[in-house]
């Protein structure tokens, strides 16, 4: 008896066809078999006090909708000299979007909407530029050109986005190996996105400008985890420095990732790092059953060119629908339409990521292409199918649908529902040459979408209205001088101090090395302690108290300076750290009024031991000497905090116990 069709068990078989492995039990064996490849582009802004090629201020936002006054725009492709197309704008072309701007007045200039031409380049921005690149051991470059590249998803009210080349061809040290770098560029940041909902796409304009640096890998790293790690060390390294801006949306990494046989697939826009190792797993997996779908479908259809799907328009009263989205389509005033793929049985249920299958492939295009919302297909082959298999059978008859054909129905206003049956035909012949080129959107689940077409190689060209800039070698070796350590060094000296490795993150993260390097060296702390402060004790403090205005990390090391003055115990400084993170401007007295601190001496301290001793013979619970030496040591440990250490403590009480 024939094993009846299911789109579950088909997406498992083919997941084990592919052999998909789940990240946490992949090895390095795994991804040398599907050929991991990644590459990195990571962009920081630069703290500036202005924008890059104009006069508004930098690092200032919008923190309400308010706007005084919006710019709408739209794609319009034109041919470029080698009488082409760039592929990008074909496809926003086909979106038919209404682009809008949303200004105010106090962080956008005429410049902006290329009304005016760009002022001169930000020298600060520049010189700090520079001092990175430096820092990645780039070689730099003898002039600065201005290039524009095209920036065609609308993010860029001009199409383009003015760049610069800083440094090239330089290298960055990983725990285990390194990794190359191509360039580090200096470049002005984009439009933020508010909302893309159907043809509606609108931006906040407050960020568009801000001197942005990107810093481009070789595709190096040959598992998850080194892109993470190379992509931490390129954060760290532009930390160090100082002169970059911190928080949500300062820094977005675009992650290359490929497999043997594949292309290389950008992930836009990832804005955690800790996303990266899962990100790029899966995307190297999609593209390997990418390639198992062409080999499955090739082995079907002998001449791709010659085959053809046939779609046509259904009435929605034909049918039972039991879902909300397909009974609502008349009043929606949607139009439903059904397509046969020939000989595409078991590939729209095909694994492709975990919990997605080739017929989200389609779905996502005809959200981003024809901005049809979702839900806007289903098919039988769905994992969850949005109704009953009566409806497909039905369909089926209605389209002449042989059994190796798969069916689908998509619906959507009558205006998009050419280039959705565009759309459709378009990805479904791209199945048989693989994995297309494009750059796809990230979720903290791992997975991704479809974002757009990837742009092609010739986007930039020379900017006419910015001259070059002459670099002079004493400029350059001006800003060489005490660069601060690299992340490896950092580590590597943080290691021989002893310092517990699950700090390194904290403290790197925020540049804390150089502030605990110069506490070990010149206020002769034990670096051990001061590490874990900072790396343990203050990462807590972060997380549960609300930092003041003004608080820097340098208040600590002061405050630990004074508390040594005074002949006051270290160990004072950690119930400490709340109160100097919430009044950073509190002095030492008022914080230790604040934690009801009494200073005594040693004497005044234990002055009480004999006492003590005779209590706990009368309420011990507990015999033996440790029992009895830690119930004194709660007992003396409020008094004793600040006034002495405690393991002085601990040694006065072993002595006075009794054996």
């Amino acid at each position: 008896m024939k094993k009846k069709y299911s789109p579950v068990t088909n997406y498992r078989e083919s997941m084990k066809a592919i052999g998909y492995v789940p990240r946490k039990r992949a090895t390095q064996n795994d991804y040398d078999r599907i050929g991991f490849m990644s590459g990195l582009e990571v962009h920081q802004q630069l703290d500036t006090k202005e924008k890059l090629f104009c006069r508004c201020p930098a690092g200032v936002y919008q923190d309400d909708d308010s706007y005084d006054a919006e710019v709408i725009r739209h794609m319009r492709p034109t041919l470029s000299e080698l009488g082409e197309y760039d592929g990008t704008a074909l496809m926003e072309f086909k979106t038919r979007k209404n682009v809008v701007y949303r200004i105010k007045n106090e962080t956008t200039c005429t410049y902006e909407v290329d009304d005016t031409p760009p002022f001169p380049v930000n020298r600060e921005a520049i010189d700090i530029a520079i001092q990175i690149s430096l820092l990645k051991k780039l070689n730099i470059v003898g002039e600065i050109h201005i290039t524009r590249k095209q920036y065609l998803d609308g993010s860029i009210p001009t199409g383009f986005q003015r760049t610069a080349i800083i440094g090239v061809e330089g290298a960055i040290q990983l725990r285990n190996k390194t990794v190359r770098l191509i360039q580090l560029s200096l470049e002005e940041d984009s439009c933020r996105e508010i909302s893309d909902v159907g043809h509606w796409r609108v931006y906040k304009t407050d960020r568009l400008g801000m001197p942005l640096i990107e810093t481009v890998t070789y595709p190096d790293m040959v598992n998850p985890d080194e892109v993470a790690e190379a992509c931490q060390v390129i954060r760290f390294l532009n930390r160090s420095t100082g002169k970059v801006r911190t928080g949500m949306g300062a820094a977005r990494e675009d992650v290359n990732v490929s497999c043997r046989g594949g292309t290389r697939v950008e992930i836009k826009g990832v804005a955690h790092i800790k996303w990266i190792p899962e990100l790029t797993h899966n995307e190297a997996f999609r593209q390997w059953a990418l390639l198992h779908i062409r080999e499955k479908l090739l082995k079907k259809i002998k001449k791709p060119s010659e085959w053809k799907m046939h779609h046509q328009e259904l009435d929605s009263r034909d049918f039972s629908f039991k879902s909300k989205a397909l009974k609502s389509l008349k009043n929606a005033g949607m139009k439903l339409y059904g397509v046969n793929l020939p000989r595409f049985h078991g590939i729209l249920s095909h694994f492709t990521q975990p919990g997605k299958v080739f017929a989200d492939e389609i779905s996502d295009r005809l959200k981003v292409i024809a901005c049809i919302e979702k839900p806007n297909m289903c098919s039988n082959d769905s994992l969850k199918p949005m109704e009953g298999e009566d409806v497909f059978q039905k369909l089926r008859k209605m389209l002449g649908s042989k059994a190796d054909d798969a069916v689908l129905m998509f619906w959507g206003p009558a205006d998009d529902i050419p280039t959705a049956l565009e759309t459709i035909d378009e990805r479904c012949r791209w199945a048989f040459e693989g994995v297309p080129n494009e750059t796809r959107k990230s979720f903290e689940d791992g997975t991704t979408i479809f974002e757009r077409v990837l742009p092609g190689a010739d986007r930039m060209y020379p900017d006419t209205d910015s001259k070059p800039i002459p670099l002079k070698d004493e400029d350059i070796h001006r800003l060489g001088q005490n660069l601060p350590v690299t992340t490896i060094e950092a580590y590597h000296t943080m290691k021989k101090w002893g310092i517990p490795e699950d700090t390194y993150t904290y403290i790197l993260k925020n540049n804390l090395f150089p502030l605990i390097k110069e506490m070990v060296e010149l206020q002769k702390e034990d670096p051990v302690f001061v590490g874990t402060l900072f790396g343990h004790r203050l990462k807590y403090v972060e997380g549960h108290y609300d930092k003041a205005t003004g608080f820097e990390y340098s208040r600590i090391a002061d405050m630990m300076k004074a508390l040594k003055q005074r002949k006051l115990d270290r160990e004072l400084i950690k119930p400490m750290l709340p109160v100097i993170y919430e009044h950073p401007k509190m002095d030492l007295d008022s914080a230790l009024i604040s934690l009801n601190f009494i200073e005594m001496d040693a004497e005044r301290v234990v002055a009480n031991l004999e006492f003590l001793k005779r209590k706990f013979s009368s309420i011990r619970h507990t015999k033996g000497k440790e029992a009895e030496v830690n119930w004194m040591m709660g007992q003396l440990r409020a008094n004793a905090l600040g006034n002495i250490s405690l393991k002085s403590l601990k040694k006065t009480i072993e002595k006075a116990v009794s054996p």
